[in-house]
């Protein structure tokens, strides 16, 4: 599987008494499928995945995938603190149509939680998941990274596919690239763009609602409206190609994008690309056409937003963010607390030219 390119962490909606609120995931999940994203993560961080219980999970799963376009890469964060519940969550993500999974490292037992420990944590994770996986570390929320070493080893595991990496640090996701570089080679399948091909784009069927006169309708004169609704228009072969892609690092995040790019990552998962894609997109459409100072101005244009959204008011910043530009965003789920007037006075103003 192809990771490359700008992915938005999706935000879990809620109603005011704190049920998920589903119709608006899907309203969400909809429009980031026209947007030029190249997919999206469901439960990670900024979708409070911690907050939710199994079933709740499964069903944003099954909901976000539904709504997403064949087009969109998607990858379904199933991190828990037990092998046997991430491998469960694993396992339901592949019969939705997940493409691949992240998996943030287990971090309650903390003082156990040693290099064989996280070893063995994900190399039984992997072995057992259907789905690739990808490495999620997060220091920020839980309270280590996953240390080099034990991403290099990991990196040989033939279902491990590539680390998302939250530190914010270039250096260390340029120590990661070159940890790696060792690491087997896959065959990812691509379009003839070389644009990743997903689970649901190979799975196509004819649309339920086209219509379509056969040959043997036409030749026996009997077109009528009744035959000709009768036969589904024929999907257009999809034309592909083969990727020889490695070890894939992808940056958490966007106030040093391009910095990480040129360090070697193939892209990013973004919380601000859940109120903003297109501002975030930019960033990578620039670099990719070998645009450093366009790359860097757009970069610098939503820096601060960034910042202070994704970072200082962190989830409930970045959900007002989200009913600010388009989105349902609403309310976190408690313990955590809505904004104040002034925060989301703040929040406006620095949305004001990156409006969607």
């Amino acid at each position: 599987m192809l990771f490359e390119g700008v992915f938005a962490a999706v935000p879990t909606p809620f109603y005011l008494d704190e049920r998920v609120y589903l119709r608006k995931l899907e309203h969400n999940v909809a429009r980031y499928s026209r947007t030029m994203l190249a997919g999206l993560v469901v439960l990670g961080s900024t979708g409070e995945a911690v907050a939710l219980d199994d079933a709740e999970s499964r069903e944003v799963l099954r909901v976000a995938a539904q709504s997403a376009s064949d087009e969109k890469v998607l990858v379904a964060g199933i991190g828990r603190e037990s092998v046997h519940a991430t491998v469960e969550l694993a396992e339901y993500a592949a019969t939705v149509g997940y493409d691949a999974v992240l998996v943030r490292n287990p971090c309650y037992y903390r003082p156990q939680l040693t290099h064989a420990a996280l070893l063995h944590y994900y190399r039984l994770v992997a072995d057992r998941s259907p789905l690739p996986v990808l490495l999620y570390s997060i220091p920020r929320f839980t309270a280590f990274e996953i240390p080099l070493e034990v991403v290099a080893e990991l990196a040989q595991h033939p279902n491990i596919r590539g680390l998302k990496d939250s530190s914010g640090s270039v250096e260390r996701i340029r120590s990661v690239v070159q940890a790696t570089r060792t690491a087997p080679r896959h065959t990812a399948t691509v379009t003839t763009l070389f644009e990743a091909v997903t689970g649901r784009m190979m799975q196509r069927k004819p649309s339920e609602n086209a219509s379509f006169i056969s040959t043997e309708n036409l030749i026996s004169g009997s077109g009528s409206s009744a035959a000709a609704i009768a036969v589904p228009a024929p999907v257009p072969a999809l034309k592909t190609r083969t990727r020889e892609v490695g070890f894939q690092v992808l940056t958490g995040s966007i106030s040093n994008l391009k910095e990480s790019l040129d360090a070697g990552a193939s892209g990013a998962v973004l919380a601000f690309a859940a109120c903003a894609p297109q501002a975030c997109q930019e960033i990578y459409s620039a670099w990719k056409e070998h645009d450093e100072a366009l790359a860097m101005a757009k970069q610098q244009r939503i820096a601060e937003a960034a910042s202070v959204i994704g970072g200082e008011l962190g989830v409930a910043g970045l959900k007002y963010a989200c009913d600010w530009n388009g989105y349902y965003g609403g309310r976190p789920r408690a313990p955590l607390l809505p904004l104040h007037a002034d925060q989301q006075r703040l929040i406006e103003q620095l949305l004001e030219t990156i409006r969607n």
